[in-house]
Order: C-alpha cells, then sequence, then structure tokens
C-alpha cells in the first residue's frame, strides 16, 4: 500500500491508488491526437479546447474525428475527458453582439461534447466590463439557460471560479452559488470546476492543511462539494488575494507543496480528477508537473 493511502479510490467501478491526475494538451494536426500527447504525459485524466480557442471562426466537427476520438479515449482508459470554452466568449457580456457570439460558441461546445463523449464543459463566467454585477448576472443566466435548452445531450456544464480580477464575476463561492440557484430548470447539467489559483487569488487559503479544510468546508455548505467535479491544480505567482490570474508550476508559487499536498489528500477532493494548465518553460514541463504532483498525492500531509 502506498504511503498516505489506506484504501484506493473508487470511480466508475475502477480502482485507484492515487489521484487521477493530468494536464491540458494540445488538439494541434487532428483532435485525436490529444488522447496520444495525453498517454505519453501519463496522464490520468487530461483537458481540451475542442477548437481554435483564440478565434471565433471553427472548422466543423467531422463524424471520423469524432468517432477516432471516441475510440482512442476507450483504449486508452483515460477518464474522465474535460473540454474548456475558448477564451473569446464573454457570456457576462452587456454588448449584444458579444453576447450573441458567446452564447453560440457555448451552444456549439456543448454539441461537440456530446459527438465526442465528453462529460464535462468547463466555462468561465465572463465580465460584466463595468456595468454592473446585476447586468452580468442577468446576461449568464439567460445565456446558461438558452444553452442548455437547445442542447440536450449528457455533457455537464461546470462553472469555474475566477480570481477576482476587475469587473470579473463568479470569483466568490457564494456568487457561483446564486448562478447555480438562478438556473431553474438545469440544475442536474451544472456543476462547478474548482480552480485552486483562482480561489488563491480570490482570497481563499490553500497554504497548509488547516487553510485547505477551511477553504473546501466553506465551498461545501456554499455551494455543495457533490456539484465540484473536476479541480483545476495550478499554483499561484499572485499572493493571497492579489486578484492576479498567473499561473504557475506546482509548489513554485505561493500555495507551495504543502498546500497542494493537502489539496490532493483533502478527504472531499482527493477523488476529484486534478487538471493542471500550468506553464510549459524552460523551469518544467508537463512531465515534471506530472511527476511532482503525483508524488504528493503518494506523501502524507504532514
Amino acid at each position: 500500500m502506498l504511503p498516505g493511502f489506506s484504501i484506493g479510490l473508487a470511480h466508475k467501478g475502477k480502482w485507484y491508488e492515487l489521484a487521477r491526475i493530468g494536464v491540458h494538451v494540445s488538439i494541434v494536426g487532428a483532435i485525436y491526437k490529444a488522447v496520444d500527447r495525453a498517454l505519453e504525459r501519463t496522464c490520468d485524466t487530461f483537458q481540451i479546447f475542442t477548437r481554435n480557442p483564440r478565434g471565433w471562426r471553427l472548422k466543423p466537427l467531422t463524424e471520423d474525428a469524432a468517432s477516432i476520438f471516441v475510440d482512442k479515449v476507450a483504449k486508452a482508459g483515460i477518464d474522465p475527458v474535460v473540454a474548456h470554452m475558448p477564451y473569446l466568449p464573454n457570456l457576462a457580456s452587456p454588448r449584444r453582439a458579444i453576447y450573441r457570439k458567446s452564447l453560440y460558441a457555448l451552444i456549439t461546445e456543448l454539441e461537440r461534447c456530446g459527438k465526442l463523449k465528453i462529460p464535462f464543459l468547463v466555462t468561465h463566467l465572463g465580465s460584466h466590463t463595468g456595468r454592473g454585477y446585476e447586468t452580468g448576472l442577468k446576461n449568464i443566466l439567460s445565456a446558461l439557460d438558452s444553452a442548455l435548452s437547445k442542447v440536450d445531450n449528457e455533457t455537464m456544464l461546470l462553472l469555474e471560479n475566477t480570481a477576482g480580477t476587475r469587473n470579473s464575476m463568479c470569483s466568490t463561492f457564494e456568487e457561483i452559488q446564486i448562478v447555480v440557484d438562478g438556473i431553474e430548470h438545469h440544475k442536474k447539467r451544472v456543476g462547478v470546476c474548482f480552480d485552486t489559483c483562482h480561489a488563491f487569488a480570490a482570497g481563499y487559503d490553500l497554504r497548509n492543511e488547516d487553510a485547505v479544510k477551511k477553504t473546501i468546508d466553506k465551498l461545501d455548505q456554499l455551494i455543495g462539494i457533490k456539484r465540484v467535479r473536476v479541480v483545476h491544480a495550478n499554483d499561484s505567482k499572485g499572493d493571497l488575494n492579489s486578484k492576479l490570474d498567473r499561473h504557475e508550476h506546482i509548489g513554485l508559487g505561493r500555495i507551495g507543496e504543502v498546500g497542494f499536498r493537502a489539496i490532493v489528500h483533502d478527504k472531499n477532493l482527493r477523488e476529484l480528477p486534478f487538471i493542471m494548465e500550468t506553464p510549459i518553460n524552460e523551469i518544467r514541463d508537463d512531465f515534471e508537473n506530472i511527476k511532482i504532483l503525483r508524488q504528493l498525492s503518494k506523501e502524507g500531509t504532514a
């Protein structure tokens, strides 16, 4: 038995002795090549953009590409696969043209996830751009209701907490719960993606075991831990409550190794998939970050 675990972790009938750990991988060349890249990195889980994330235009997803992707994922035994919304959509936008394009992007992504049999789609909830929280909230709720009404498949939409940058929506657990409560007809299809860097930047301490417990207990009280389906495991370049959305390598940021050891061992989080969106540079790459987070999951929470 590995140190730090007296029992394994069960998920969909599978048994894991360690946390499921992966990274965001590229789809360059063909969407199904992402599976090969995930396997190369020894991922247990992984995240992708299903399209070019930096533009509004997109190439259609062919049936052949979707079929190959689904087959490769099944053969690889990687679970779950997570998709992320592209960068440009802003569901809170008061500008009608941007709002309409953002809603269309959300609908399209839900449809693509259905074809790819991807169970989770992560979305940021955007910025009210100075027009006020209530305006942003109204637009978000309208967009989520419209998209989930139009696309009826098994993909769950995960709302990601933000770092609290100026005019951003849903940096607090209270604000996320307001959105969940406002989705009257589709609550079963909405969950949460908990981003550690964003939470820390927004003022939720994660630097040690006691701090992690307090933060996750608060999340459970306000949102419900069962609604959290994915953890974005990212260290933070910024200090606690800095409102700085800058990801750092695991253990090299302000959360640190002690914090991440506590995070991957937390009783409410450890059965969830941990997906990193950490930098790739001269300091470290995906392989090293996976190795380090996996090692922390083997260790005790001293």
